[in-house]
Parts: structure tokens; sequence; C-alpha cells
């Protein structure tokens, strides 16, 4: 279908553009676009948001970026919990699940907006995961091990359900528990959103409940988006741009809610 061509071409260019949390728009752009439900779209969303995370998942493997194990650790809670989401998904009224997402739409708007521009706030508290000083591995214990699996299992339980990629539970979630630097926050979750995605789209795939004349063109579209917009993504960020991703996703939330109840 080329509008879901285009539709996808559309998030591919927010996702290179915002980041990873970007993703969470395929689902709204799917639902005004072709005029599925949420439980319909997730999946798609999903499919796409992955197939996007993987480039940058593997720029940020070969250049280091990427904690493995911690992102392997996140990742296999994420799986455990995407299915279940995906389950519970099937089994909630589109109109709810609906208003669901867009209450989570609206959070992530005003975290955005909050965050953008916002000065680097010093640590109030040391993190429970920190690196070792010569290796720059993790030195793991218990909280440490806690606050990953927890952060993958919200992450996992959200992509299943709602059909997003999880960034915005995994980005904030390491730069709180962890001493990462931004690079390799950013590359540590594309890896995780690479995997846990990948489950649930298999998990859907299997149960046939995958519609692939939508998802295949816009998971291309996505995919090109994505690879295109690299190109220009780092003249166009900064804290302007996160701010009108921040207001554009608080219009979709409230246009969603409206939706909803109409």
């Amino acid at each position: 279908m080329p509008g879901s061509l285009g539709l996808g071409l559309v998030v591919g260019i927010i996702l290179a553009l915002t980041g990873a949390g970007g993703g969470i728009l395929a689902v709204p752009l799917l639902i005004f676009g072709t005029g599925i439900g949420v439980a319909q779209a997730g999946p798609i969303g999903l499919l796409a948001v992955g197939m996007a995370a993987v480039p940058g998942a593997l720029l940020g493997l070969c250049a280091g970026a990427v904690r493995y194990r911690a992102a392997l650790l996140i990742a296999a809670t994420g799986m455990v919990l995407s299915p279940a989401g995906l389950w519970l998904a099937r089994r909630v009224d589109n109109r709810w699940l609906g208003i669901v997402f867009a209450l989570t739409l609206l959070y992530v708007a005003v975290m955005t907006y909050r965050r953008a521009g916002a000065p680097v706030a010093e640590r109030v508290q040391v993190p429970v995961c920190v690196r070792d000083g010569g290796s720059g591995r993790f030195i793991w214990t218990r909280p440490c091990a806690r606050a990953m699996a927890l952060s993958g299992a919200l992450a996992g339980l959200l992509s299943g359900l709602l059909g997003v990629g999880g960034g915005f539970v995994m980005v904030p979630a390491l730069q709180r528990y962890t001493d990462l630097p931004m690079k390799s926050v950013v590359a540590t979750s594309l890896a995780v959103i690479a995997l846990v995605s990948m489950t649930g789209v298999a998990a859907t795939a299997v149960s046939g409940h995958m519609d692939w004349q939508i998802a295949a063109p816009f998971s291309a579209g996505a995919l090109a988006g994505m690879l295109g917009g690299r190109a220009i993504a780092s003249r166009l960020a900064g804290p302007h741009l996160q701010k009108g991703f921040a207001a554009i996703s608080a219009v979709v939330a409230v246009c969603m809610i409206g939706k909803a109840f109409a």
C-alpha cells in the first residue's frame, strides 16, 4: 500500500531526528492513516521501530558503545513480557486501549518538553550501576541487576501492549540507574528495542495477527526514512526540535482521546 509506505517514511524520519522514543508516533500514524485500531497497529509499529533500531544498534556495537551484557539482561526480561502485552492488547476493548496509549503519549510529550533545553542536572544520588574504572564494564550487584531487569520488563510489556519500542522507558532508565555517557545510553537502548521488538513481532506473526499488506511497506518506509534522516539529523537535532516533537505528540494524544470518545 503506497499510503503505508509514506507513513513509514514519516516515522523513520522522526526516529532519525528525535531518537528512539520518536517511534511512539508510529501507532497513531497508522490509526489515523489507515483506520485500523490500536491492537492491529501495535505489532506493525513494533516491526517498523525494531527494524529502524537495528542499524543504530549495529553501529553502536561496532563502535563499542553498546553495553551488550546489560542489553541482553534488559532484553531478556522484556522478551518475556512482550508476548504477554500482545495477549492483553487483543483482549482489551480498543477504545480503552486507545485511551491508555494516548495517556502514555501525553506523558512522553510532557517529559520530552521538560528535558528539552534543560541544563544537565547534577546527580542527587549515586547510580546503582557503575562501571569499573579499568575495564569500563559494569560492576554487577543485586540492585543493579534488579533495576535493569525491571526496566526491561516494563519496556517489554508496553511494547507488546501498545506497540511502542520502549525507547521512552529505556533511555531515562539507563540515565537514572547507570553512569553511562549519552552515546552508550542511546546505543544500548536501540539494541534492547531491536531485540524486544523482534520477539513481539515473531509472536504476532506466529499467531496470524500481523497484517502484512500494511506492515511490509510501512516497515520498509520506516527503515528508508531512518537511514535517510540520519544525514540531516545532526543539523536539525536540538532543544527546539525536541519541543516541537513534544507539542506534536501532545496534540496527537488529545486527538486520540477525542477519537476514543467520538
